[in-house]
């Protein structure tokens, strides 16, 4: 930061890898920034997504820091507000956008308010759904007591239990607060001289609760001003997965009360924090396990009691069975026909009857081929095996209309209806989003285009995408605060782009319509996938002392296969390089082979369509292909 100010505004935006998503922001802050002077600097954590391309061809007015590596989100602000040249400072997430009015209006403020050090502004999620954390208070212990415990939750309005996201201030209200949001951290440059920069010890969360209480003691406010609103699509930037969230952002007010608290009171805090870490990371283990779990292991308890009930009519019929065979044959037939189901997709949301037969029918074959290998002593009836798996279908079947009256949300056994899409642009514009979302998408019904004056609550559609190019974002973001319905989702279609981005919900991370590659990420092709590497890496593992001889690397062969069979690689796979590259591309395991492998071509932009096809049109055939043609190569 320089002593004169050259600027009103200095806005600082950190990437790491969401291109499209900076690509959107940066075009509302171009729009944003019209009615003032401002810099826009953007630092790069050395991304490999095509985001330092994007930035030098679409914004090359805007300065740019090239990072080698991942600094952190402190370090990497921190890079950018010492070079800084305005008389506020703004850090601004990438996954934002902000409306036309929002710089000048929160401008106006900070010049009329000399007592404010930092202001956060009203936050909505891509649902349009107000996000909490604009406006929060200091989590002192018991603050953060009754975030952990969930009493903030049970009573959100409630100015003690509320305390952490201050639920009992007005959301369209004025008000002092105690913590900013990272996400939009409007800093009078002034008070960062005063009072210091981001705390590097931060590496990705708490670096704005520190910062903001250091505001406060440096004898400024900080306010929360709900006349300007922006969209945060929250969680693109971090990708937060719920047990590494729980471990990183509460290890981080870790480090904020031994740094700010009294011994005493940060010992407390520290002890508090750590035990909820466990807690929540248990109870998440323990939810997802249950979640998982609970419906196959009901079923196996049903089919089981079934096949043990069928063993009396045969004894009704006096063929006896030997007991050991029946004590042990039924719950492997019953965990066979389980286990096939649940590699069908027989498990998966929505519920699929067909996947459930298919697996019936597999685990029938599979028994069947096993009977046929067992001695004739253990051979006690193919007929029981039939009736067994009729039993098991048939079971499968009236559960599954029971839960989907019972239930009917999760276990809806209707067929997924396509989706219905409500354009709002202009004629050009919308023939653009039309032939780019009958691309993109499978599940394609209807597409209509109105005018905003005919946009209503009302209306009949699953998702409405707004066309930025013939739309204010400040039109766009009125519209999603105003309607915020649940039964559609917003979407935006920039201008001159080859998708529509959008975000469901505030559990969600941002969701973009480029290509349908969701094929081989899909639950089935997944465990299909993870099969045919653990069966085809033990196949190859058990004929080592022979198989290892046609190679040239042993050493790498043997070490190529360990790491296929217990999971860290597989037979087939992007490289990082790739899928870094290519965000269109599912994230899956890097594999010993490419989809490219075989392919005598060598130009990247056939590479590129042969892994897309590959993500599109997987299958357990192609994986078969692919290593017959390229076997040679396993040990490299």
């Amino acid at each position: 930061m320089t002593n004169e100010p050259t600027y009103q505004l200095s806005i600082v935006i950190v990437n790491y890898n969401v291109e499209y998503f900076l690509d959107q922001c940066l075009d509302s802050v171009k729009k944003a920034i019209l009615p003032i002077s401002a810099e826009v600097i953007i630092v790069d954590n050395c991304s490999v997504d095509g985001s330092i391309e994007m930035l030098k061809s679409k914004y090359p007015e805007f300065e740019l820091i090239e990072n080698k590596i991942n600094s952190g989100f402190s370090k990497a602000n921190n890079q950018a507000i010492r070079q800084a040249k305005g008389k506020y400072v703004l850090l601004l997430n990438p996954d934002t956008i902000v409306a036309e009015d929002t710089f000048s209006k929160v401008v106006a403020f900070m010049d009329n308010t000399p007592d404010c050090g930092g202001l956060g502004v009203h936050m909505i999620d891509g649902k349009g759904c107000f996000l909490p954390e604009s406006k929060r208070g200091l989590p002192t212990p018991m603050v953060a007591f009754y975030k952990i415990f969930g009493l903030s939750k049970i009573f959100p309005k409630s100015k003690r239990f509320g305390q952490y996201h201050l639920g009992h201030l007005g959301e369209f209200e004025i008000n002092k607060i105690d913590v900013l949001s990272g996400a939009f951290m409007l800093l009078r440059a002034e008070a960062l001289e005063k009072v210091g920069l981001l705390d590097e010890d931060f590496f990705m969360y708490g670096e704005d609760i520190d910062l903001s209480y250091r505001i406060t003691l440096g004898g400024y406010n900080n306010y929360y001003f709900p006349d300007t609103s922006i969209i945060h699509y929250k969680g693109e930037s971090t990708k937060k997965s719920s047990i590494n969230y729980v471990f990183v952002f509460y290890r981080a007010m870790v480090i904020f009360a031994k740094k700010h608290f009294s011994g005493k009171n940060a010992r407390l805090y520290s002890l508090l924090i750590n035990f909820a870490i466990y807690i929540r990371a248990s109870l998440a283990l323990l939810v997802r396990f249950v979640k998982q779990a609970f419906l196959p292991v009901i079923d196996f308890i049903y089919i089981v009691t079934g096949l043990y009930a069928l063993t009396n009519y045969w004894r009704l019929a006096e063929i006896e069975f030997q007991e050991d065979l029946i004590k042990y044959s039924i719950p492997i037939y019953a965990a066979t026909w389980l286990i096939t189901s649940i590699f069908n997709g027989g498990y998966d949301v929505p519920i699929r009857l067909f996947k459930l037969l298919k697996g019936v029918f597999w685990g029938t074959i599979f028994i069947l081929i096993a009977y046929a290998t067992l001695p004739k002593s253990l051979q006690f009836s193919r007929l029981f095996i039939f009736i067994g798996a009729a039993w098991v279908f048939g079971y499968y079947v009236i559960s599954r209309i029971f839960l989907h009256f019972a239930i009917r949300k999760k276990f809806n056994l209707k067929v997924r209806s396509k989706k219905n899409f409500v354009v709002i642009g202009s004629h050009q514009e919308f023939q653009r989003v039309v032939d780019l979302l009958k691309q993109t998408n499978d599940r394609i019904g209807k597409i209509s285009s109105i005018s905003i004056e005919e946009l209503a609550p009302e209306i009949e559609c699953d998702e409405l995408v707004f066309c930025s190019k013939d739309m204010s974002y400040m039109e766009i973001i009125h519209i999603m605060r105003t309607l915020e319905m649940d039964h559609f989702d917003f979407k935006i279609a920039p201008a001159n782009a080859m998708h529509v981005i959008g975000s469901n919900s505030i559990e969600t991370a941002g969701d973009l319509y480029i290509l349908n590659l969701n094929t081989l990420v899909s639950k089935e092709n997944k465990r299909k996938k993870r099969l045919f590497d653990v069966l085809g890496s033990g196949l190859l593992l058990v004929t080592i002392p022979v198989s290892a001889f046609m190679f040239k690397h042993k050493k790498k062969y043997i070490q190529n296969l360990a790491a296929i069979f217990i999971g860290r690689k597989s037979f087939i796979g992007f490289s990082d390089e790739d899928m870094q590259r290519d965000v269109r591309l599912p994230k899956i395991k890097a594999g010993v082979l490419s989809p490219c492998d075989g392919v005598t071509i060598d130009l990247p932009s056939i590479h590129e369509k042969i892994n897309l096809l590959y993500a599109r049109d997987y299958s357990m055939r192609k994986d078969f292909s692919i290593i017959l043609n390229s076997w040679t190569k396993l040990d490299q």
